[in-house]
């Protein structure tokens, strides 16, 4: 599943290609949708919502969407090859300069603008809402505090504590704060500060595709912990570990280094020796 920053990049340029601009074309081919044809309406605006994508009408309508794990909108000029499969399209609105085509987008739903909370209401604070302040800050850390049993790799994952937080984000956001991410809530220290790094880290990579938690977009240095299995950590030397955390089919997988970050982790499986003669 996408990070809030992929989103909310994702809505920033759809807003800019779209809004203000008629359809000429505004097909849905998704199951639900494909009675609608949204050509002739005017974009009003695309507004990300955590990890949510509205794309509203100046007839009172919302098309929400959500990336799940495979979605994307793709941006392209009239008569440009599209760089994914056809039957992948979920949606196509056109204008006269502009395509955009959503790919693989599973969750999609036309409502009133006026509902739109109905599907984003129970989200917690967005890390990227570009009205956050200290009343924001608070709630987050309401939400976080209140889940005090839980571990903290999890709850950072939970979208009705805050808004924004993937997999990518979850596992940098404990090795710099020095913790496993199997730390309960309830013992983390500063969690102000995890919401605090939370954010930064988000909006540091917001305005680019690529993104970064340690300064380098290079090839191979853009991460302390994520993806970087068995491999020696940037800060100490050790091995970097990986494993499960939560339960099946939620299991996320999880990095971290055994040196740098205090708190329980799972022991390292051991592999049972091959009997005689197989291998």
């Amino acid at each position: 599943m996408p990070e809030g920053d992929t989103v909310y990049l994702a809505g920033k340029r759809m807003h800019t290609a779209l809004a203000g601009h008629r359809l000429l074309r505004g097909e849905l081919r998704h199951p639900r949708l494909v009675e609608h044809d949204l050509a002739g309406l005017t974009v009003t605006g695309v507004v990300p919502v955590g990890k949510h994508l509205f794309t509203r009408f100046d007839d009172g309508r919302s098309l929400h969407s959500h990336f799940r794990m495979d979605g994307a909108w793709h941006l392209y000029r009239p008569g440009t090859r599209w760089q994914r499969a056809a039957h992948e399209a979920r949606a196509v609105l056109e204008t006269d300069e502009r395509v955009a085509v959503g790919f693989a987008l599973h969750d999609m739903e036309l409502l009133p603008t006026d509902d739109e909370d109905r599907l984003v209401g129970h989200l917690g604070p967005d890390l990227l809402d570009p009205e956050w302040d200290d009343a924001h800050a608070a709630e987050a850390l309401r939400r976080l505090t209140a889940r005090g049993d839980h571990e903290i790799g999890l709850a950072l994952l939970e979208q009705r504590v805050m808004a924004g937080v993937g997999n990518l984000y979850r596992n940098e956001i404990c090795f710099l704060s020095g913790f496993t991410p199997w730390v309960l809530v309830r013992d983390t220290p500063d969690l102000a500060g995890v919401i605090a790094l939370s954010r930064k880290l988000l909006l540091s990579n917001a305005d680019r595709p690529e993104q970064t938690t340690t300064g380098s977009l290079a090839a191979g240095e853009a991460h302390w912990v994520f993806e970087r299995p068995g491999r020696p950590c940037r800060r100490c030397g050790t091995r970097i570990r990986t494993a499960d955390q939560g339960l099946a089919p939620y299991a996320r997988v999880t990095y971290w280094c055994p040196r740098c970050q205090a708190g329980p982790a799972p022991r390292p499986q051991r592999r049972r020796s091959s009997p005689a003669g197989r291998r």
